[in-house]
Formats: C-alpha cells, sequence, structure tokens
C-alpha cells in the first residue's frame, strides 16, 4: 500500500495563516470539501479552516493504488505540513473523514488540539459490505449509488427543503473516481480500532444524528466511553433532525459546537 495524496480547499477568508487557530476538516464517501463550505463560512472569522478532498473526490487527484484509514491519516499530516509546517491543528470529520480523525487521534496525537468525530464509529459497516460495494462502483461507476445515498445521507425533508444544495452533493458523487471510491470502500472495510480508543488523550467530541442509520448515536457513545476509560477526555451529543452528514444538514448548530470545544481547548491551552 501506499500513502495517497490529498488536497485541500481554504474555507475561511485568506489572510496570513497562524494568527487564528487552524481547523482540518474532513469529508465523508463521496462528497467533497462543499459538506463543509457553510459550516467553514460560519466559522471563518475566528479559525482557519481547511477542507480536505478524499482520493479521487473534488480536488484531490486519484488514487493508483489501495490504502489504509490509517494512512490516509498519514496524508493529512503530511497536507498539513505544506501549508503549516509541524503546526498543532484541531480536526473535524464526517463518516470516513471521521474515522481518519480516530486515526489522527491514535497515531498522531501530538499534533491535535481537540477532535470532532461526526456521524461516525470505530467501526463502520461490515467488511463484507464494503467489499461488495468495493466491486459494484468499480464495474459500474459511482452514478450506482446516488439514489441509495441520498436516502442516507439526508434527513426526512432536506431535499425538498434544500434541493439545489443536495443536488450539488450528489453531482460530487457522481463526479468522483470510481476507482478511488472502491479504495475508500476497501480501507472502510479494514477498519476497527475499538481497541485503541482509550489510546486517545485529545480532548474529544462525538457527534451523531439521530436519524443516521449508517454510524447512529450508539457510534458516538462508543468513541466517548471507549476515550474516557482510557482516561481520556471525551462527550457525545446526538442532533435532532440530521441524518448523516451533520455538517451540512445542520450547519449552524455543527459550528456552534465547533467554536465551544475549540474555544475550550484554545483557553486551557493558554491557561498551562
Amino acid at each position: 500500500m501506499a500513502r495517497p495524496t490529498v488536497k485541500a480547499v481554504l474555507l475561511s477568508p485568506v489572510r496570513e495563516l497562524g494568527d487564528k487557530p487552524l481547523l482540518v476538516v474532513g469529508p465523508s464517501l463521496g462528497t467533497s470539501t462543499l459538506l463543509w463550505s457553510q459550516a467553514g463560512a460560519l466559522l471563518g472569522n475566528d479559525v482557519d479552516v481547511v477542507a480536505w478532498d478524499l482520493p479521487g473526490h473534488g480536488v484531490s487527484p486519484a488514487a493508483a493504488e489501495s490504502f489504509s484509514v490509517a494512512e490516509l491519516a498519514d496524508a493529512v499530516i503530511e497536507l498539513v505540513d505544506s501549508i503549516a509546517p509541524g503546526a498543532r491543528f484541531h480536526y473535524a470529520g464526517v463518516s470516513l473523514g471521521g474515522a481518519t480523525g480516530l486515526q489522527l487521534g491514535i497515531r498522531h496525537g501530538e499534533r491535535l488540539k481537540s477532535l470532532s468525530v461526526q456521524c461516525s464509529g470505530a467501526k463502520i459497516g461490515t467488511p463484507e459490505g464494503w467489499l461488495e460495494r468495493a466491486e459494484t462502483v468499480r464495474n459500474q461507476g459511482t452514478g450506482v449509488m446516488i439514489e441509495g445515498s441520498a436516502q442516507r445521507w439526508f434527513a426526512q425533508g432536506f431535499m425538498e427543503r434544500q434541493p439545489e444544495l443536495s443536488s450539488r452533493l450528489l453531482h460530487t458523487l457522481r463526479d468522483a473516481d470510481r476507482f478511488s471510491y472502491a479504495f475508500c470502500c476497501e480501507a472502510l472495510a479494514g477498519f476497527d480500532v475499538r481497541d485503541e480508543l482509550g489510546s486517545i488523550r485529545v480532548p474529544t467530541q462525538a457527534l451523531a444524528g439521530a436519524e443516521d442509520t449508517v454510524a447512529p448515536p450508539s457510534f458516538a457513545e462508543e468513541i466517548a466511553a471507549g476515550i474516557t476509560a482510557g482516561g481520556g477526555t471525551a462527550s457525545a451529543a446526538t442532533l435532532e433532525g440530521v441524518s448523516h452528514l451533520a455538517p451540512f444538514e445542520a450547519p449552524g448548530h455543527v459550528a456552534e459546537l465547533l467554536r465551544s470545544l475549540i474555544s475550550w481547548t484554545e483557553s486551557r491551552g493558554a491557561a498551562k
């Protein structure tokens, strides 16, 4: 396996990096930095918001070979070092982006200031399910996933209320490289860090959508419990009226929760 390459989009105003806290945000499978555009704009006056795309999605190049979620975390560190060498940062990620966040906490905890794991889990789905999806998409393309993803991604009524916005995100899925999408599925098939949660020492919030069938609230509770059992600091919260894409469906609520976590962590750091 080789480390994939990920590229980033700045979601906050252009300015000298380093004056404000750095927040790196990660995507769900099949989405792009668009997932974070609204929440990023709401946070942009207080923090520098950098969003990254999965291989073969958005601005990131397609992957040539398989990779693990741990290697995605390594790729995020490489990305941050290309922007702000050695910088410590806050991290928030959704689904596969959240799984990447857990690996950052496990492998690169010294680089993180805080961690927000959203609509994700220490293990998501089954290896068989992910491998089957990888095979389907490799053969038929990402378009075959649109209908099912629309049902999983959004809470009841969201697409009717936000037809243009939801359509744009589904276009991201349609435009994703099929082979890279399949590699992401295979990475999720091999992902299970339930036994390693106790090693995470960075302040963590685990957020779940009340209507999420992929990563229900019990997954967020499991993450928080696993971290606190090891002596870490973590809490879980459930967002009502949200399914699998919290920052897209409830950008104001997610921005508020992130602002609180970041402010608390920064003030704690300043007091040391």
